[in-house]
């Protein structure tokens, strides 16, 4: 299985995920709300964190995750490079990218490691 298969995996194993496209990507939403995107064909996906989970991850490897370079970066959008990120920090990534848009009701429902 493919990184992108393997981001589509996780994402969808959150509680009310789905999948639709957003311009020329694939995103991944709760409630209609965004907190995954990926294109198809490349080794990068997006995702919404609160700033200091922003600073937490991007701390770890900014050539693996770092801030979207505009003002979308300064709102919490962050790059992963899916040839690079582990599969174990991806889904914790995804998992705070979620909790960061779901409804707290289903936030409470996602464990972390």
């Amino acid at each position: 299985m493919n990184v992108v298969e393997k981001l589509r995996q996780i994402a969808l194993s959150l509680p009310e995920v789905t999948e639709d496209p957003h311009f020329e990507k694939t995103s991944f939403r709760v409630y209609k709300k965004i907190f995954a995107t990926a294109v198809p064909g490349h080794s990068r996906a997006t995702v919404k964190l609160s700033s200091a989970e922003q600073d937490i991850f991007c701390t770890f490897d900014s050539g693996v995750i770092y801030p979207v370079p505009n003002k979308w970066g300064k709102q919490g959008w962050t790059h992963i490079s899916l040839d690079t990120v582990k599969e174990e920090m991806l889904t914790e990534i995804l998992k705070a990218a979620y909790c960061e848009i779901a409804p707290k009701h289903l936030a409470t429902l996602v464990s972390f490691e």
